[in-house]
C-alpha cells in the first residue's frame, strides 16, 4: 500500500522478517544514495526491519514511479523476506492468512520461547480457525510425558538439539491433529547449557504435513533479546514453509 503524503511526494512501507537491519543495508546499500530525492527511513526490533522509501518530486507520478522502482528492486533482492507492504499488517497476521487460504491448522511446542510464538498467532482476530493447541514444554519431563520427545534423544543429544527440536515438531502434530507444528527449544542465557553449549543456540523445527525442517541458530544479545528473536525467526520459518507447500 502506498501513501500519497503530499503533492510531489508518495512513500512505501516494505516489511521484512529474519534480518537485522545492518543485514539489510548491506544487500541494498547501492539504493541508499543512487537517487538524491529518495528517502529511506529504517524502524527495527530484532529479527524485523521496516523501510519506508519516500521521493519527492515536483510532479506526484515521477515521485510514484521512483518509489516504485525501487520498492520492485527492493523485492529482487529480499525475496520472501518481504512479508508485506501494507505497514499496517503482521508477520503474524500474514501467517494466519497463509493457513487460512490451506485451510491447515497450527499447534506450536515451545521451551525457551515460553509461548512467546502462540501469543503472537492467536494475538491474530480470528485465529481461533487454525489454532489448535499452544505446548510450552520447558522441562525435559515436559518433552518426554507431553510431546513424546524420545529419552534417548534427550540423553544422547541433549534437549537443545536438531533431534530434540524434530521431534518436539513432529510430537505437536501428531498429538493434536495439526497440518503444522512450530517447534523451538534452546539456551537463553544468561548461563551456557549442556556440555557448555553457548547460551544463544536455538533449534527451530517446521512441520509441514510430515515434512519436517530444522534450522540451527547462534542469537545474541540478553536472555529477552534471544527470546524475541527465537520468535520471529520460528515465525519465519513457518511462513517459509507454509509457501513452500504451495507449490507441493
Amino acid at each position: 500500500m502506498g501513501k500519497e503524503v503530499q503533492n510531489g511526494s508518495y512513500e512505501k512501507t516494505v516489511k521484512i522478517c529474519g534480518l537485522e537491519e545492518e543485514e539489510v543495508r548491506e544487500k541494498i546499500h547501492d539504493l541508499l544514495s543512487t537517487d538524491e530525492k529518495l528517502v529511506f527511513v529504517f524502524d527495527s526490533t530484532p529479527g524485523e526491519v521496516d523501510i519506508c522509501v519516500r521521493a519527492e518530486a515536483e510532479q506526484e507520478e515521477d515521485a510514484k514511479s521512483r518509489v516504485k522502482r525501487v520498492v520492485r528492486e527492493l523485492k529482487i533482492r529480499l525475496g520472501s523476506c518481504i512479508f508485506t507492504t501494507d505497514p499496517r499488517v503482521t508477520l503474524a497476521e500474514t501467517i494466519v492468512q497463509l493457513l487460512k487460504e490451506q485451510k491447515m491448522t497450527i499447534t506450536t511446542v515451545e521451551s525457551c520461547t515460553g509461548g512467546m510464538v502462540s501469543a503472537r498467532l492467536t494475538d491474530v482476530a480470528g485465529v481461533s480457525e487454525v489454532f489448535k493447541q499452544g505446548f510450552v514444554t520447558y522441562s525435559n519431563k515436559a518433552k518426554r510425558k507431553m510431546i513424546g520427545v524420545k529419552k534417548m534423544t534427550l540423553k544422547k543429544y541433549t534437549a537443545v538439539s536438531e533431534q530434540t527440536a524434530w521431534e518436539m515438531a513432529r510430537g505437536g502434530a501428531v498429538l493434536t491433529g495439526a497440518d503444522v507444528c512450530i517447534s523451538v527449544t534452546g539456551y537463553a542465557g544468561p548461563e551456557s547449557g549442556e556440555d557448555g553449549q553457548p547460551a544463544g543456540l536455538v533449534y527451530i523445527g517446521c512441520n509441514v504435513k510430515g515434512k519436517i525442517a530444522v534450522q540451527k541458530f547462534h542469537f545474541t544479545g540478553d536472555r529477552r533479546t534471544i527470546r524475541e528473536l527465537a520468535t520471529v525467526h520460528a515465525l519465519t520459518l513457518l511462513r517459509r514453509c507454509i509457501l513452500e507447500n504451495y507449490q507441493i
